[in-house]
């Protein structure tokens, strides 16, 4: 069992920054992949960024270069620094964690309960 807490969302104007939070516990031995999803109202919940094991990160297309994603093994946390945002980035963010095998097989996953992000024009 893993149990995911996000923090670090907040109201905030284009142009401006945040920087998520997502702190893990119980058995994150297990996990070999992390990531951040946002959904916003009427939506679909969409990837916004992923990290592997070997710290190889990826980005949904309408974020990059303007959001990093990172980890903090020490802390067992996992970062989503957001830069240059938008109103169109607002949402509830999520953190993901899960186990995957033979390259693509999702075994276990767990979410936190989401953040919300507000970016005002």
């Amino acid at each position: 069992q893993v149990q995911l807490v996000e923090s670090g969302g907040g109201l905030v104007q284009a142009g401006g920054s945040l920087r998520l939070s997502c702190a893990a516990s119980g058995s994150i031995f297990s996990i070999n992949a992390w990531g951040w999803y946002r959904q916003a109202p009427g939506k679909q919940r969409e990837l916004v960024a992923t990290i592997t094991d070997a710290n190889t990160p990826n980005y949904a297309d309408s974020v990059k270069g303007r959001f990093t994603i990172s980890r903090d093994n020490a802390k067992n946390t996992v970062y989503l620094q957001m830069n240059s945002l938008k109103p169109d980035d607002t949402a509830a963010y999520y953190c993901n964690a899960r186990r995957v095998v033979l390259r693509n097989i999702v075994i276990n996953e767990y979410w936190g309960q989401g953040t919300q992000v507000t970016v005002s024009s």
